[in-house]
């Protein structure tokens, strides 16, 4: 009675009462706090700004994972970044759950350069995206790029014709081969000239576009509260250049579409992606916001696949170099199936095994985007335990991925063999060419040239070290750099032996 009336006082009071009423609802309403995923340890102002490297911020996030696991967490003043280094994370959250992880952060020097609309940047939630999303399918599926075999063809050709007679400017002819296709294919524009102006103005358009998305080069996106300023105060320089970059790729983009356009009214006109969006059956014109997709599809298809595929085919050549008994062991498997007085072709590709693993190695070794491009969490979400905010920007390091000793023993190495045999390893192009609703849909139209490239260049050349003055061959360091998001082996030499000048004799004919 006593223990009952103590409870009754208790709860006539209104302390009591206070007291009764958080104890029912506390467990309600404050539920255990998850924490976030390990990481760094931050200052109390810029929190781990000062950490970040403005280059190759990808090898910083693989030695953090060493010491944390396989997801962490670090942050800038005004946003939470998580790491992804697994390839089970990656696809748990960015796969799995791509409904809540398809988004793309904000990119401030791109909105204030106006480009938020292009294909990478754009909002999963804008309109446009599906649109997006289906035009690039259609226009880039397996069966679509078969129609361009007899260019991708003429083009290898021609690459081969340069780099036996110029060889020292390997690396430019290998960015022309990548945008003639490209510029072709999307436009309908045929490359003749060895120094296109068209290759030559999208090649300043793409590194201009580069220096606006390259991690930790601009402040803003650290403090997006200075946009605010105007573009004439002390320290806003940013504005300034984000506005004349914009300007000038507004007007760069325009030139190859309304070239096709004016070709397409004229009828007389190549079958491009472009002639394809503008064309309606019924021969009625399309509207104007059908345009703007049209032409933001088309600069994309070119940034894209240009690049990425010069990227690879570049690392190539420095793998090639590195690895001379991997070279010779393809150009074994090319003689037997090809022969010597030919060059490979589409048909010979599913014969060509090895090069189809050396090409998967390639993928691995050398990532054309080392930590791809970066999601936004649309909700909140809980993964192993740890909380993933809403807002969080979640980066999947296709580096750590790539390098993970589990999936790749000796990782630093460039073994072929590895996706060959009857217990391959993990193939790379499920997670190269990025995850979910944000999946790279070029991916087939990107490894038909690296195939035939390759298998080409393998079949007409050897590919050798540098000699110094007194004959002993220069090994150059594998380094690479990053231009934007894209990673690139740094200038090196090398020598492009012939194997078979009769055959190259004939690229002149």
């Amino acid at each position: 009675m006593a223990r009952s009336g103590g409870d009754h006082y208790a709860t006539t009071k209104p302390e009591g009462q206070l007291l009764l009423l958080l104890q029912h609802v506390a467990p309600r309403t404050a539920p255990h706090v998850l924490s976030l995923p390990p990481g760094p340890c931050p200052k109390f102002f810029t929190r781990n700004v000062h950490q970040l490297p403005k280059n190759e911020p990808w090898r910083m996030y693989a030695t953090w994972a060493e010491s944390y696991g396989p997801i962490i967490s670090f942050r800038v003043p005004n946003q939470q970044f998580i790491v992804l280094s697994s390839l089970k994370s990656a696809t748990k959250l960015l796969d799995l759950r791509a409904t809540t992880y398809s988004d793309r952060p904000r990119i401030w020097m791109m909105e204030l350069a106006k480009l938020n609309l292009n294909v990478f940047n754009i909002s999963f939630t804008h309109p446009y995206f599906k649109t997006y999303r289906t035009f690039l399918k259609n226009s880039l599926s397996t069966r679509t790029i078969q129609t361009y075999q007899s260019l991708q063809t003429e083009q290898s050709r021609v690459l081969l014709d340069l780099l036996h007679k110029n060889p020292e400017h390997f690396a430019g002819h290998i960015k022309r081969n990548t945008a003639a296709v490209i510029l072709y294919l999307a436009y309908g524009w045929k490359v003749i000239d060895n120094d296109d102006y068209w290759i030559r103005k999208l090649q300043d358009g793409f590194e201009s576009s580069a220096m606006l998305s390259q991690p930790g080069r601009w402040f803003v996106e650290v403090m997006p509260s200075l946009c605010f300023l105007p573009s004439w105060f002390p320290g806003a320089g940013f504005k300034r250049v984000a506005f004349h970059i914009g300007q000038r790729l507004s007007r760069l983009d325009g030139t190859p579409f309304n070239w096709t356009k004016q070709q397409i009214q004229s009828g007389n006109y190549t079958h491009s992606f472009i002639s394809e969006q503008l064309l309606q059956e019924d021969g009625s014109t399309v509207s104007a916001q059908q345009e703007e997709i049209a032409t933001w599809c088309s600069h994309g298809i070119y940034a894209a696949g240009a690049d990425t595929t010069a990227s690879s085919l570049t690392s190539f050549i420095l793998a090639m170099m590195l690895y001379p008994e991997v070279q010779k062991h393809a150009q074994a498997e090319i003689d037997a199936i090809v022969g010597q007085d030919q060059f490979p072709a589409f048909k010979d590709r599913e014969k060509l095994p090895y090069i189809g693993a050396l090409i998967q190695e390639l993928l691995r070794w050398a990532p054309a985007a080392p930590q791809g491009l970066p999601h936004h969490a649309m909700g909140e979400g809980v993964y192993e335990g740890y909380r993933i905010p809403k807002g969080a920007i979640v980066i999947a390091n296709i580096f750590s991925i790539s390098r993970d000793k589990e999936m790749y023993p000796d990782p630093s190495e460039f073994r072929p063999e590895r996706f060959l045999g009857p217990s391959p390893q993990f193939d790379p192009r499920k997670f190269i060419f990025g995850f979910g609703h944000r999946r790279c849909p070029g991916l087939h139209l990107a490894e038909a040239s690296l195939y035939l490239n390759i298998s080409c260049i393998l079949a007409a050349f050897t590919i050798a070290k540098q000699l110094d003055e007194m004959g002993e061959e220069i090994t150059p360091p594998v380094e690479f750099e990053n231009v934007g998001v894209l990673w690139y082996p740094k200038p090196f030499k090398c020598r492009f032996i012939p194997r078979n000048k009769d055959l190259l004799a004939t690229l002149s004919q």
